[in-house]
């Protein structure tokens, strides 16, 4: 078993990992994370949602906790100390040519795309991401890199391989299992969480094995097993658990801040 003792930064998943199911972190939570920030541990976040809605949750817990880094869009686009420090997405050119073939192949499935922190969907009143509703046809489509293609799998029948015959080799899709249906999401290749967490080492100085990394779903896999430490949540999905170095609580229960109190803030 890894020794979390020599750990100076902590990436965390949002949603299901430290956000407890109703979206909020407790002020227990709140509490051990700003005790890492006193014990020179940084603090970070990579997450698949879109900065706007990250700034939201940012604007809501910074009563709360402060936050060093983050990584919105899987690692798409990376903050840290403020600044954005990368971005890498998929050309306009390219984004129009997946999102037409999958259009014409599959008329009833549902597509969004995310670019320049705007969801363009074919599907209304999807609220909760600030859509901004444009053509069906994706016509107004600014021409800048796309951050992600999303799509619904139901008229696939989930099989992500399904996706993947539209892509070019600088382009993966991966299943997002957070938010009940699953979703699949097309990104660029260094869009990754794991490159996230390699690009905070190398601004800050900090050697991989220095830091820890908590999350429950695929897109964490890849940094659970790759980091110093990676540690899954109780609720996260079984190919989480099988390469994490320890399993803590669960979301609702504190899991992340109670491992990080007893392994690294009482061992400083």
């Amino acid at each position: 078993m890894k020794n979390p003792k020599n750990i100076k930064m902590i990436v965390m998943d949002l949603d299901n990992t430290l956000l407890s199911a109703d979206k909020t972190i407790s002020d227990y939570t709140a509490c051990v994370l700003n005790k890492c920030r006193q014990n020179g541990i940084k603090t970070a976040i990579a997450t698949a949602r879109p900065k706007r809605i990250l700034d939201e949750f940012l604007i809501e817990f910074s009563s709360k906790i402060h936050v060093d880094s983050f990584a919105v869009h899987n690692g798409a686009v990376i903050y840290a100390d403020g600044e954005k420090i990368f971005h890498c997405g998929i050309p306009s050119d390219i984004t129009k040519n997946i999102l037409n073939s999958i259009i014409r192949d599959f008329p009833k499935l549902t597509v969004s795309v995310e670019a320049d922190d705007v969801c363009y969907s074919t599907v209304e009143n999807l609220s909760w991401e600030h859509t901004k509703i444009k053509n069906a046809d994706f016509s107004d489509l600014p021409d800048k890199p796309a951050e992600k293609i999303i799509t619904g799998l139901s008229h696939i029948n989930g099989d992500i391989k399904s996706l993947e015959k539209y892509l070019p080799e600088n382009l993966y899709a991966q299943i997002d299992s957070g938010t009940p249906p699953p979703i699949g999401i097309i990104m660029n290749r260094e869009a990754t969480k794991y490159n996230a967490v390699k690009i905070f080492a190398d601004y800050y100085n900090y050697d991989i094995t220095e830091i820890a990394a908590f999350g429950d779903d695929y897109n964490d896999v890849e940094m659970l097993k790759q980091c110093g430490v990676g540690v899954a949540v109780s609720n996260a999905i079984e190919e989480a658990k099988a390469v994490a170095d320890y399993i803590c609580g669960s979301n609702d229960d504190d899991g992340v801040a109670k491992w990080i109190d007893e392994k690294l803030i009482k061992n400083v």
